[in-house]
């Protein structure tokens, strides 16, 4: 039976990150909806720390990584994954767990506002294509909308996460 659990601990986040680059790969295929369906793709690596933990998180990303940045054809999906919302469900898992809001807050504002500077000085013309055109023309615009948006999509990531716990992954093991 331990064997059995090794086996499951590894294949379940390698069956996550393939389902991760799928997601991606559709995600760079699609005429809009680029953010929305990363964002989906991210949901894979949290299922992972859910359910093996946070080495196996890290695991699930970094493999989805690598195989998005080497299949996926639009570069700007897979580092959108790559930087932000691939690594978001361990910068998370982490900054959670000292039940400091404040400080839980700080940690993940700091990690998002680094993850979008990077999207923004390594694929600007990518990002701002897919950016309303009034946030796309003022630096000072984007990063406080960019913000309230995170912190909103913080909050939807949380309540999916108790979804997921309640109803999924009763199902899954």
């Amino acid at each position: 039976m331990r064997r059995k659990n090794a086996a499951v601990k590894v294949a379940y986040p390698a069956i996550l990150g393939a389902l991760a680059v799928i997601l991606v790969y559709l995600a760079s295929l699609a005429p809009t909806g680029c953010w929305g369906i990363v964002a989906l793709g991210g949901l894979l690596p949290a299922a992972a720390v859910i359910s093996s933990g946070l080495k196996a998180g890290f695991l699930c990303w970094a493999g989805a990584s690598i195989l998005t940045l080497l299949l996926v054809p639009d570069k700007f999906c897979a580092l959108l994954f790559t930087a932000l919302f691939g690594l978001y469900p361990m910068i998370k898992s982490m900054a959670e767990k000292p039940r400091k809001r404040i400080l839980e807050y700080i940690v993940k504002l700091g990690f998002f506002n680094a993850a979008f500077t990077v999207l923004y000085l390594t694929m600007m013309g990518a990002m701002l294509e897919t950016l309303p055109a009034p946030l796309g023309e003022s630096l000072w615009a984007l990063y406080p909308a960019a913000n309230i948006v995170f912190v909103a999509y913080d909050y939807g990531f949380s309540k999916l996460i108790a979804v997921y716990l309640s109803r999924v992954q009763r199902a899954v093991h």
